[in-house]
């Protein structure tokens, strides 16, 4: 075989071993993407009933499953990081990620209602914010709102964060949206029932809320 023979089959072969490569990676990650895309829907399946199951215990013994929630809340802030990372891999208009943030806003509505419930029935005195952000590239502040209510929620642990898509087809969703009275402007905040608009800073998010309120979060984790 000549010199130029044996370096153009040791090149094809090298080729083909990268291509080979290349596409056992990509089946690979589709797989783990599929694997995650599974375990969110089962996670949501499954809060979806507990969530059922703590409004029957409520409505049995209103005052004594209040505790019950802060587990939860937690629970449900880290099933949205998961559908936010595989949101970010899988993009946007994937079918079944617009499923399961379908799934995941109905989660958050209930939660939501769940929590009024026992502020009105036990006098808890939740500190909530229901955050509107959209994906369409409508939204320049969108992102830095976003990681500001993460840095928020890492810090306040008892903060109760409610994040939706405004653009999603949610007829619960465009319920909250029409209750809330909501203007169309994004990124949109409403804390404790107050409505704002747009991000500038996380100084000034932190103004929004009521006085002493995030001091009330923070100390709600060492009770």
């Amino acid at each position: 075989m000549s010199l130029f023979a044996r370096n153009s089959l040791i090149a094809l072969l090298i080729a083909g071993a990268i291509t080979g490569t290349v596409a056992y990676a990509i089946n690979y990650l589709n797989s783990a993407r599929i694997a995650e895309l599974s375990a969110i829907e089962d996670k949501l399946s499954i809060d979806t009933l507990s969530l059922e199951t703590q409004f029957s215990l409520i409505a049995a013994s209103p005052c004594d499953s209040v505790a019950s929630t802060t587990t939860f809340t937690g629970e449900l802030s880290d099933l949205g990081s998961r559908l936010a990372y595989t949101e970010n891999q899988l993009g946007t208009n994937n079918d079944k990620v617009m499923r399961l943030k379908e799934q995941y806003s109905l989660l958050e509505i209930r939660d939501y209602l769940l929590t009024k419930q026992l502020a009105a029935t036990c006098g808890t005195k939740p500190v909530t914010v229901l955050y509107f952000y959209s994906n369409k590239g409508d939204c320049a502040d969108c992102d830095k709102a976003g990681y500001a209510l993460s840095y928020l929620r890492t810090t306040y642990p008892a903060l109760r964060v409610y994040s939706f898509d405004y653009n999603l087809d949610l007829g619960a969703l465009k319920t909250l949206i029409v209750l809330t009275k909501l203007n169309g402007s994004l990124p949109a905040f409403v804390i404790n029932g107050k409505r704002s608009y747009g991000f500038t800073s996380l100084d000034d998010l932190e103004q929004q809320f009521p006085k002493g309120a995030l001091a009330t979060s923070s100390a709600n984790k060492s009770n």
